[in-house]
């Protein structure tokens, strides 16, 4: 359980992005509800990012 914590922590903003739109988009959630949800999302994180534009979520998602 500790090295699941660690890894959780040691995730880049840009894993984290694409590992939860892969987890919101098994919900069934459109990208419209997933790119404000993991913006939102991004300000909780231990070291918060600087906030992200939803173009630039989409950019990390799709390249």
């Amino acid at each position: 359980m500790v090295q699941d914590v660690l890894a959780y922590f040691d995730e880049t903003t840009e894993e984290f992005v694409r590992r939860r739109h892969r987890e919101l988009q098994a919900q069934g959630l459109v990208n419209a509800e997933i790119f404000e949800r993991i913006g939102a999302d991004l300000k909780y994180r231990a070291v918060a990012p600087p906030e992200l534009s939803l173009r630039q979520l989409r950019r990390i998602v799709y390249g």
